[in-house]
């Protein structure tokens, strides 16, 4: 195995992360983030412990069952599939879902207080993530079913829909979402669990968290279906070209794989997700526009750096954002 122990050596494979990537996060939550809150029915949600690591869960209900101030969200214990995850202190890093939109709204932070059957989280990062995993798992177009598979084995290869929970040698947590069709996300050989690199924002936040602290945890889905598989163990990032040749999708392979040691994993309904009632899919609300959410938060963000200045004339100029968005989801998928 070529195993990936070094930024250096990621940097090498994958390159550097674009400065231009971090220009569209944002310390609070906007107006436009606070629409999108208002819209979504779903969350993922990862909290950090700096000793014991981290763990996964799914938030949901009706739309807008999480609300925020611009540097508070607020999240009703009652909507967590694991409430007690929920501790004062821990770090958080959340995916929310809104029907019929490919994009993910991330909101990074850490829990402030827990009263009154609420979470308050004191926010760090706000932005809107790339369309490219939910594109590639075909999440908007399942149909709904009870049916799920029996055991992790069958489960992991029929996901479709993973979020991958991390955290950073400061345990700063992170959510990342990964989606590919059933049997090429990811799969299970013998006492390990393997998920492929596929294109995406180019921030790479979790690949760097796993070489700083490997311990991860993850929620996989089949689109449609109300069942998740939760799984946790010991990462490791790995270059091999048999492990990478597994997942190859249209002719493509992907530059890096994750193999998961000591993996523990538990099959179970998600209330939350039943709660969300995601299938069959809504129409995309018409007033949210990711492509003018990530130009709003190039705008707002506090960098006033020459790159800054150039990125906020490139998204100033109407419909060049979408068009941009719109090449990249097309050309550069896999």
């Amino acid at each position: 195995m070529s195993d990936i122990d070094s930024v250096d050596r990621l940097e090498a494979i994958l390159g550097k992360t674009p400065s231009a990537v971090n220009l569209k996060v944002i310390d609070h939550v906007d107006a436009s983030a606070a629409r999108w809150l208002a819209a979504s029915p779903l969350m993922f949600a990862g909290f950090g412990d700096g000793e014991a690591g981290i763990a996964v869960t799914l938030g949901g209900g009706a739309p807008g069952f999480a609300t925020a101030e611009p540097a508070m969200l607020a999240i009703p214990l009652a909507m967590l599939d694991d409430p007690a995850l929920a501790v004062p202190g821990a770090s958080f890093g959340s995916l929310f879902l809104v029907p019929g939109i490919g994009e993910t709204l991330r909101i990074n932070g850490r829990v402030a207080a827990v009263a009154d059957g609420t979470a308050r989280i004191a926010v760090a990062e706000c932005y809107v993530h790339c369309a490219k995993a939910l594109i590639r798992s075909g999440f908007w177009s399942a149909a709904p079913s009870d049916a799920a598979p029996s055991t992790p084995g069958e489960f992991a290869a029929a996901a479709r829909f993973m979020a991958l929970a991390t955290i950073d040698a400061a345990g700063a947590a992170d959510l990342s979402p990964k989606g590919d069709p059933a049997g090429t996300m990811a799969h299970i050989a013998g006492d390990q669990f393997w998920f492929a690199d596929r294109p995406g924002n180019r921030r790479a936040d979790s690949f760097r968290n796993i070489i700083a602290q490997p311990r991860i945890a993850a929620a996989l889905l089949i689109p449609g279906s109300p069942h998740v598989a939760i799984l946790g163990g010991t990462a490791m990032l790995t270059d091999d070209a048999t492990a990478r040749a597994s997942f190859e999708v249209q002719g493509k392979v992907p530059l890096l794989a994750t193999r998961i040691d000591d993996v523990e994993i538990e099959l179970r309904p998600s209330p939350a997700l039943a709660r969300a009632a995601l299938w069959p899919a809504a129409a995309a609300p018409a007033d949210i526009k990711p492509a003018k959410m990530f130009a709003d938060h190039v705008k707002l963000n506090k960098d006033k750096g020459l790159g800054a200045r150039i990125a906020g004339a490139f998204v100033s100029v109407p419909g060049l954002m979408q068009r941009g968005l719109d090449k990249d989801y097309k050309d550069n998928l896999y």
